[in-house]
């Protein structure tokens, strides 16, 4: 075990105040995380930035707050201390945001979101909802396309999408991960019974393929096919509400993000070991943050993508029969308002 700087405080020594805010708030990521490497990749800062900004914390404090270890970091009891005060200053600085957000002069004008069309439709639409209604002088331009928009070219203000923006003068962040498997439907399995295994799917099933940019259609077929479509895939789409409804409706066996049973109903997930994982960008121009209404869009898509409340969002992999018990905030059904049946009062 190596801590992260000597070991020791000084005797009779008084803290220094700590006033950045910034240095606690890496400090509260790291410790989330467990590690500067997971820490760094969230932050998209390198992991030497963010060991200098912890080892000011430490000399700050004078005391060891992290000890390094094979599996990554772990916090000293003086470190789990600093920890509950560093989420109570989090708290306080949400208050503050909160309260200068209701005095600030109201935000007007128009905000460009382009996002994937399956995330846009199932999940931020009515997450926009909720932030048009906190600022009601803000037009929401939202465009769901599967395609990565130009925010060089001013396409967009800010683009969430499943491909890491390969233009180095863009600024970039993973906000989450989303999880996917296979799932079908009931009405399905009535039909043409459960798959067993992916030989039982290419043998004996229908598969539905979306085909469009950013998703990965034509890998999974040639992984997991090995055949001729035809009379092995039953419908192809190219954008993902279409996908969704068409698996929900039994038209074969479909690859979908983990949380979509909560839009759609039941259904059953498939554990035969074909799952995989895309990674979340957040991304925009490196002078769109600088606008006020911008700014707070950006804070808004994060905070929708946090995988601390949102459990399917994540990098580990959760369950679609765990996502319940893992999720803490409201009725899950409640999030997808519009696409589930409200119930009856």
């Amino acid at each position: 075990m190596r801590s992260l700087r000597t070991m020791g405080a000084r005797i009779g020594a008084h803290p220094a105040r700590i006033t950045d805010w910034d240095t606690v708030r890496i400090f509260l990521q790291v410790a989330r995380i467990g590690s500067f490497r997971g820490a760094a990749a969230e932050m998209n800062v390198s992991a030497n930035y963010l060991k200098k900004r912890i080892s000011q914390l430490e000399d700050a404090s004078h005391a060891t707050l992290l000890t390094r270890h094979v599996d990554g970091v772990r916090l000293t009891p003086e470190g789990a201390k600093v920890l509950e005060a560093a989420e109570r200053m989090e708290e306080a600085s949400f208050g503050l945001d909160r309260t200068l957000n209701q005095v600030a002069p109201a935000l007007s004008g128009e905000v460009r979101l382009a996002v994937t069309e399956g995330l846009g439709t199932f999940w931020l639409a009515p997450r926009l909802v909720e932030f048009q209604h906190a600022h009601p002088g803000l037009l929401v331009d939202l465009k769901c396309e599967m395609r990565s928009a130009d925010l060089l070219r001013l396409e967009a203000d800010v683009a969430v999408q499943l491909e890491e923006p390969n233009k180095p003068d863009l600024k970039r962040a993973k906000i989450g991960r989303l999880h996917i498997m296979p799932f079908v439907s009931r009405s399905y399995v009535a039909r043409f019974g459960l798959p067993k295994d992916r030989d039982d799917i290419r043998q004996n099933h229908r598969i539905v393929l979306q085909d469009a940019d950013q998703a990965r259609a034509q890998q999974i077929y040639d992984q997991y096919a090995d055949r001729e479509p035809i009379g092995f895939v039953a419908m192809r789409n190219n954008v993902s509400s279409a996908h969704v409804w068409v698996v929900a409706k039994g038209a074969g066996v479909g690859w979908l993000p983990t949380y979509i049973p909560s839009v759609t109903g039941p259904l059953i997930p498939l554990d035969i070991g074909i799952n995989f994982s895309l990674d979340i960008w957040l991304a925009y121009h490196p002078d769109a943050n600088r606008i006020p209404r911008v700014r707070q869009l950006i804070e808004c898509i994060m905070q929708a993508f946090d995988g601390r409340k949102y459990p399917w969002f994540r990098d580990e992999f959760v369950h679609p029969n765990d996502l319940q018990g893992s999720y803490k905030g409201e009725a899950m059904g409640s999030l997808f308002a519009g696409f589930v049946r409200e119930p009856q009062t």
